[in-house]
């Protein structure tokens, strides 16, 4: 347990959280185009709020570790991951060759943040 907590370990694991919920604040309301746009922005606003208390906590723990562009590549990575999964699963949209290749060169990228 104390491995996750680690300063190391515990921004990650924030970072999945808070991108979970930024997917569905930026995302969820697709499946609801018949509700009005202000209703999608009021909810999408609220879920981000809670997306904010993991974020925030993440990258300010984070930072005792990592740099503020290797949490910056952290947090994307992850969204593309957490993306991916929401748009097969909740939205029920195809992942295509060119979705991977793209998200392949976003992981070389992040690669090179990494190395150094």
């Amino acid at each position: 347990m104390a491995m996750l907590l680690s300063p190391k370990i515990f921004p990650v694991l924030m970072l999945i959280m808070s991108n979970v919920f930024m997917t569905f604040a930026w995302y969820g309301h697709l499946k609801f185009k018949a509700a009005p746009l202000y209703a999608a922005v009021i909810f999408s606003w609220l879920i981000a709020f809670f997306e904010y208390w993991l974020a925030v906590p993440a990258n300010r723990v984070g930072h005792e570790v990592y740099s503020a562009a290797e949490l910056k590549t952290m947090q994307e990575v992850i969204t593309l991951s957490v993306f991916v999964i929401f748009s097969v699963f909740y939205l029920k949209e195809g992942i295509t060759w060119n979705h991977v290749a793209g998200f392949v060169l976003i992981a070389g990228g992040a690669g090179l943040i990494f190395r150094g």
